[in-house]
């Protein structure tokens, strides 16, 4: 298994959060608003502090970018939206589309509130949805607070969140559970009571392995009355047989997805591809805990490192899992650069958690990826020793 775990924290922790119901994703706050009331705001709780990367910017990018975005193409009123500069500029007249801290005096927020089909944003002509109220408050929120702009997430140095200190908690047993119960607080819920043994015991088997446990294994687990009965549960599950493997299987399934593993062609005569060996180098990674540094590297540049063994060699399979082409009459060199380009739109998105494929044909329309980086990239992926068209001959 692939273990992302802080090597002090015992895996117990995290999984207890399985004993808990599903939280609101939406609408949380901290206290009820002191604010007079205002009609003319829409009756929906923003979430206690609004972020602009997590919150705002899929309201613009959906609603805003096409007309008032990166592309001077579509750009419409010579108006960006999405970057702080622009949307806070003088537009004339001392009039702003953003003015920080002030979501009346703000151009934007005027017409996401209007009801004049001629003045409202976005147009009806654009047959996109107008912003639903709670849309509506959460730019007003945003504005208010500052509307501060992020870079983008997947340019942003991880940082630890100060782990909240909350009065009268008598239920969190880790830093995990503190950040819960703060959540379930500003939504004004309390923690359900702790499940019995049973359930905890099927919902651990359930996500730790997809399958339920058996009578004999609930009893077993009912029976242990021991301090850390649950805690040598989970570590038999992800240490002894068959219960490893079975964790490896459920680990490896949505990653050889990723990796759009398949064992034929897949196009054309849709024939065998002798994958396999890749697909078991996974499932020996997730069932040796290999760690995750390794497992990006062995399967990125496994044939890179010096003196590569044969399962690095196996892993970067990873980079071969793409469709190839038999067919007859077909042109050898092009299906290299579609076997290139999907390395780099894999590696992307997998890897790197972009969508680079879209700056293939022009520069990135949302994500911060020039047509010039994607072609960079694929200097790195278009020397790989292999025939454009695959023969079926043996």
């Amino acid at each position: 298994m692939i273990d992302l775990r802080p090597r002090s924290v015992h895996p117990a922790a995290f999984l207890a959060a399985l004993a808990l119901p599903l939280l609101p994703m939406a609408g949380w706050t901290s206290e009820p608003s002191d604010a007079p009331n205002d009609t003319a705001k829409p009756a929906i709780a923003p979430r206690a502090s609004v972020r602009y990367g997590r919150d705002v910017r899929p309201i613009l990018s959906d609603r805003c970018f096409l007309c008032h975005g990166t592309d001077p193409e579509t750009r419409a009123a010579d108006l960006r939206l999405d970057t702080f500069m622009d949307a806070t500029m003088d537009l004339g007249g001392g009039f702003a589309a953003i003015v920080p801290g002030d979501p009346e005096a703000s151009l934007l927020f005027e017409r996401i509130t209007a009801t004049d089909p001629h003045d409202i944003m976005p147009p009806p002509e654009a047959n996109k949805p107008a912003l639903t109220p709670a849309e509506i408050e959460t730019i007003r929120a945003w504005i208010e607070q500052g509307a501060e702009y992020e870079p983008h997430w997947a340019f942003q140095v991880p940082t630890a969140p100060t782990v909240p200190t909350l009065d009268d908690d008598d239920w969190s047993k880790t830093d995990v559970d503190r950040f819960v119960l703060r959540a379930l607080r500003d939504a004004g819920l309390e923690p359900n009571p702790e499940a019995d043994p049973a359930t905890l015991c099927r919902r651990v088997f359930l996500d730790l392995t997809g399958l339920p446990p058996t009578p004999e294994e609930i009893d077993a687990f009912i029976a242990d009355t021991s301090d850390d009965a649950f805690e040598r549960l989970v570590d038999r599950l992800m240490t002894e047989e068959p219960y490893r493997t079975r964790y490896a299987e459920r680990m490896a399934t949505p990653w050889l997805d990723l990796a759009r593993y398949a064992d034929t062609a897949g196009i054309h005569m849709d024939a065998g591809k002798q994958m396999w060996p890749y697909r078991d180098w996974v499932l020996k990674a997730f069932r040796e805990n290999m760690p995750f540094d390794r497992f990006t590297i062995d399967q990125l540049a496994g044939d890179l490192v010096p003196e590569p063994t044969l399962d690095q060699l196996v892993a970067s399979g990873f980079h071969r899992n793409h469709v190839t082409s038999d067919e007859g009459g077909a042109i050898a060199e092009e299906y290299l650069l579609e076997y290139a380009v999907d390395r780099v739109e894999t590696t992307g998105a997998v890897w790197l958690g972009l969508t680079v494929g879209c700056a293939r044909c022009h520069d990135h329309k949302f994500d911060p990826i020039t047509q010039e980086d994607f072609y960079g990239m694929i200097a790195f992926f278009n020397n790989v020793e292999q025939p454009g068209i695959y023969s079926q001959i043996p």
